[in-house]
């Protein structure tokens, strides 16, 4: 048969390489039998399966070359030339002489083939009802002991037997050190075994581990690489960094105006795929704005509100969001909201508040459920409803896939396993979770984990803290103030820290960032020294706060003292004793009234001394 008629149809490639194995045995048996029952096995274990099946069992071996011919004629294939037949029949012969010395035969191998397959799939389901048991165990158990003793267990033994998710999970466990002992050692190595397997949650394990230098040196680059890889493989997390990046960047280049609105949303917050930058943010912003998108025209009111590349500027923000809430963009509807419930460039009204948060919350925005379920249950501005509250923190808490890892990790933190606790926050900080950014910030500066190193936990404690305090947090744009204050993993700027405690009074209505502003005004730290703008500040803290009285007042008496050592030292004293006329500031003749007072008060003391 020529090697060109093999190449047209599959079959009969098939049938060749069968054919094939038999001869390799002249100069090797057991090398023969070896590589036909690799062969077959490959065949039946393909992704095509059935029709390598169906190959194999239309390809049976005959006794001799005219039972074969006549196989090929009846299947409508040509018949091999005469010429060949003399050279090949004493290669046929050998063939089947040689098959029909081994006694199990082709027919031998299919048997044990399809033995092999029947136990690999009782294999597979069994390592599919351990991870099933051993997942359902960890999720529904609240016993730890039996968490750790049957759930892990479990799962250990499907690692053991080769399943991926199992060795995934094990491998997370001791990342995070839940349940098992923290090993971040072994779970690098685990991770980067998976890895090589193609396992995209490795790869974003690895590329966390890259981009916060946990358990490596830190390697953004290395960190970017895995990222990508993983977002390939299909990996939401990963996903959420790089995917959403490279699209909008080329549907920008096509002509996508809601493209050049996203991709400034994504400069303007910054990852580790793409670096903040507030420039280029503002260059996409316009470009967008500029063509009537709502996307561009928020990130514009974002940018004077916050003063993020822009001079902080209330009218302009408000007039940005509104155009972008008439547009129906639900950015621009919760913005608005929370302008009229902070009382940014408008007078404070809570009922506005309250419409432009349920428009946002209808169309699915979390922060303007979240906002209302906070109106709802403190009463500001609707009639106070717990159960209208309870619903709404409901359905914010059933919008995110984040809760159980939180939970894990406050629990981890209760029980004092502050590097387990970190290291699950950190990796949700990672994602953009505004609540683990700060807990991740807090257990650096506090705790001080001993995964870092001392003298790293200030400054990666500031960068977690300015991405809290990106998000609207209080507390940590207030910590920002103080980070640059005191020069806690950066210079000492007071300047810096000035604007930073300005931004928390003015936007947020912090009593702390209103008092610490007052301190910097009088003693000229920052800004120039003013202490009227300092009283001013120590008296909005007083009257935002019941909290801030008592500091207020000490800090007010202090304040006064200084005003009136001032003024004596500003004064000459002997000039304006002079310039004193005390007939006028008294009365006339004060001096007689103030001699028959003094008698009178000598007779009184006289008279009682003697009675």
């Amino acid at each position: 048969m020529a090697r060109g008629q093999l190449a047209v149809v599959p079959v009969l490639l098939a049938m060749a390489l069968l054919l094939l194995q038999p001869l390799a045995a002249r100069t090797d048996n057991s090398f023969a039998k070896r590589k036909t029952s690799q062969t077959k096995k490959e065949l039946v274990e393909d992704g095509n399966s059935k029709m390598a099946r169906e190959v194999v069992e239309r390809t049976p071996i005959r006794s001799s070359s005219k039972e074969s011919n006549s196989v090929s004629s009846q299947k409508g294939r040509p018949s091999p030339n005469p010429k060949e037949d003399n050279s090949n029949d004493k290669k046929l012969q050998e063939i089947n002489n040689v098959s029909n010395q081994n006694s199990q035969g082709i027919y031998g191998l299919l048997t044990m083939t399809d033995e092999q397959e029947a136990l690999r799939k009782k294999q597979v389901q069994e390592i599919e009802e351990l991870y099933r048991n051993g997942s359902k165990i960890l999720k529904r158990s609240r016993d730890k002991n039996l968490r750790k003793d049957r759930g892990y267990k479990l799962l250990i033994k499907a690692a053991d037997m080769g399943s991926t998710k199992a060795m995934e999970r094990i491998a997370y466990a001791l990342l995070f050190g839940d349940q098992l002992p923290q090993n971040v050692t072994a779970a690098k190595d685990l991770f980067e075994a998976l890895a090589e397997n193609g396992s995209h949650k490795a790869q974003t394990a690895l590329g966390f581990m890259y981009a916060t230098g946990i358990g490596v040196d830190p390697n953004q680059p290395k960190a970017l690489v895995y990222y990508t890889f993983a977002a390939l493989g299909g990996n939401l997390v990963a996903d959420m960094i790089l995917k959403a990046f490279y699209y909008l960047s080329k549907a920008a280049h096509g002509g996508s105006i809601n493209a050049l609105g996203f991709l400034g949303k994504m400069y303007s917050e910054g990852s580790e795929a793409v670096p903040q930058n507030n420039e280029t943010a503002l260059q996409y912003f316009k470009m967008a704005a500029d063509r009537g998108n709502p996307i561009g025209l928020t990130g514009l009111g974002l940018a004077h509100l916050y003063g993020k590349g822009l001079p902080v500027d209330y009218e302009e923000a408000l007039k940005n969001f509104k155009k972008a809430a008439d547009k129906g963009w639900v950015d621009g509807q919760f913005q608005l909201g929370v302008m009229y419930y902070s009382g940014f460039g408008v007078k404070r009204d809570y009922k506005m508040a309250n419409k432009y948060f349920q428009h946002a919350s209808q169309n699915g925005h979390a922060l303007a459920l979240y906002n209302l379920a906070q109106m709802y249950s403190s009463g500001t501005g609707v009639v106070r409803s717990c159960v209208t509250a309870t619903e709404l923190f409901k359905n914010v808490c059933e919008r995110g896939q984040w809760t159980e890892r939180i939970l894990s990790a406050y629990f981890a933190y209760k029980e004092n396993n502050i590097d387990s606790a970190f290291l699950q926050y950190m990796f949700l900080a990672e994602q953009g979770y505004e609540m683990a950014q700060s807990n991740t910030a807090y257990l650096l500066e506090y705790e001080q984990p001993t995964l870092v190193a001392k003298t790293d936990c200030y400054p990666m404690a500031l960068i977690y803290w300015n991405r809290a305090a990106v998000q609207g947090y209080s507390y940590a744009r207030i910590k920002l103030g103080d980070y640059h204050y005191y020069g806690y993993g950066t210079l000492v700027d007071y300047e810096t820290a000035a604007i930073h405690y300005r931004l928390a009074a003015e936007q947020q209505h912090s009593a702390q960032a209103m008092f610490n502003l007052a301190y910097m005004y009088e003693h000229g730290l920052g800004t120039e020294q003013d202490l009227h703008l300092a009283k001013r500040f120590y008296d909005l803290a007083a009257e935002t706060s019941t909290d801030a009285y008592i500091p207020v007042f000490f800090a007010l008496c202090k304040l006064g003292t200084i005003n009136i050592i001032n003024s004596i030292q500003s004064a000459n004293l002997s000039e304006v004793w002079n310039q004193i006329n005390l007939d006028r500031v008294l009365w006339p003749h004060w001096d007689l009234y103030l001699i028959m007072i003094l008698i009178l008060l000598l007779g009184l003391l006289r008279a009682h001394r003697h009675g």
